[in-house]
């Protein structure tokens, strides 16, 4: 039997419904919206369109979006500043710099300057390594959406083989974390893996985040296996793709997202969940 399909849009919406639903409930009792501040440095297209679709859908949730659209020749000491300013605005929750930056800049240095408790992305170091050591606070958005998708139909962990193809800080490396933290037993493939359609074939669970179409072949999947496909790739023909053959692999898996309207919309999503759980942690302090 073909797979059944993951419907990345449904579950995103339902979290999306829900933040919004407890942003109504913080301003009814007199609290105000949760703020997030997006930095996009350039004029990078896809950039552009992620965070188009950020700051839309914080005004659909009910959060103030504060945007912050710098020239390309930006330097790293104004962008900085900028940061360490936004860290001190109690209005704003969140900060949000969107990737990648231009290459005169450090990304390292910019998203270590991001106080971890406004880090809506997930990934500084701290908490990374609060995740590592399983006391997770707030969490890297991609991984994160993959585990609520995973949980969302069903999927169990303990016991359970998931192979990540794909060693990136943003998505392979915390989901490696994410999915230890849920009890399954992980192996991390990335590009000095040899025999990678072996580790695939063993895979109860597969995630693929690399970003090369067709990456993964649909004869190497496990029959049975859930495959998650992270990846968004755009072809010349102007198609968009992931990292799996979709049409082979959805005759042997037992659930697959596609690419699109998978992990993406639920990325979006998590990231107004931890805008949320950072506001409710500043009323705490």
């Amino acid at each position: 039997m073909p797979a059944q399909i993951i419907d990345g849009k449904a579950i995103a919406a339902d979290v999306r419904n829900q933040v919004r639903l407890n942003i109504e409930k913080r301003v009814e009792k007199g609290l105000r919206a949760p703020g997030l501040a997006v930095i996009l440095v350039g004029l990078n297209p896809a950039s552009q369109v992620y965070v188009r679709k950020k700051r839309e859908a914080c005004d659909e949730a009910g959060l103030l979006s504060k945007s912050y659209d710098l020239d390309e020749s930006t330097d790293q000491q104004t962008l900085l500043d900028l940061i360490d300013k936004l860290n001190n605005d109690a209005s704003i929750d969140g900060i949000l710099v969107q990737l990648p930056l231009p290459e005169h800049i450090d990304d390292t240095l910019v998203l270590e300057a991001i106080h971890p408790d406004k880090d809506v992305d997930g990934f500084h170091p701290y908490n990374i390594g609060r995740l590592a050591q399983r006391m997770p606070t707030l969490r890297p958005c991609t991984p994160h959406g993959v585990i609520h998708m995973l949980e969302s139909i069903g999927e169990t962990f303990k016991g359970r083989h998931a192979v990540v193809v794909g060693a990136s800080n943003i998505v392979g490396r915390p989901m490696n974390l994410e999915l230890l933290l849920s009890g399954a037993t992980v192996t991390v493939t990335h590009r000095f893996t040899n025999d990678l359609a072996t580790h695939v074939a063993n895979a109860d669970i597969l995630i693929v985040a690399v970003g090369k179409p067709g990456i993964v072949k649909g004869e190497w999947v496990k029959p049975g296996a859930t495959v998650i496909d992270v990846g968004i790739n755009r072809l010349p023909s102007g198609k968009l793709t992931g990292d799996v053959d979709f049409e082979a692999a959805a005759k042997r898996a037992a659930w697959i997202s596609p690419v699109p309207g998978g992990v993406g919309p639920m990325t979006v999503a998590m990231l107004l969940r931890n805008t949320l759980q950072a506001a409710e942690k500043h009323d705490s302090q």
